[in-house]
């Protein structure tokens, strides 16, 4: 299983180290996502969500951990998180039915945390 803050424990003095390096491209990037997952015509947990089945789909623990965390402070239910994997196992079949489960754990973690 993913436990998210572990996961994103462990990324963070290397992401740390390399933002050191590239601070262009890393600011550069955290700019981007901050604007693509602002409230719009689609709300923030929408995105979240979205964001979430995306990094199920790309098999990414850090992003399920980082997208698990964004959708949990965004309020989403877990019938809301479960029917967004159902779509990443749609799309992506056999190893969303492995990386789902471990999204909605993840999910159900950092959502207790909130509360």
């Amino acid at each position: 299983m993913i436990h998210p803050n572990e996961v994103l424990g462990e990324l963070r003095q290397p992401a740390r180290e390399l933002r050191d390096h590239i601070p262009d491209v890393i600011g550069a990037y955290a700019e981007m996502q901050r604007a693509a997952l602002a409230d719009g015509a689609l709300t923030a947990k929408v995105k979240e969500l979205i964001a979430l089945a995306v990094a199920v789909t790309r098999e990414c623990d850090g992003c399920i951990s980082a997208h698990a965390r964004g959708a949990a402070r965004q309020n989403a239910t877990e019938e809301e998180v479960a029917e967004a994997i159902g779509v990443a196992v749609v799309l992506n079949g056999g190893p969303a039915t492995v990386w789902g489960p471990r999204a909605f754990s993840a999910f159900k973690e950092l959502l207790n945390e909130e509360r």
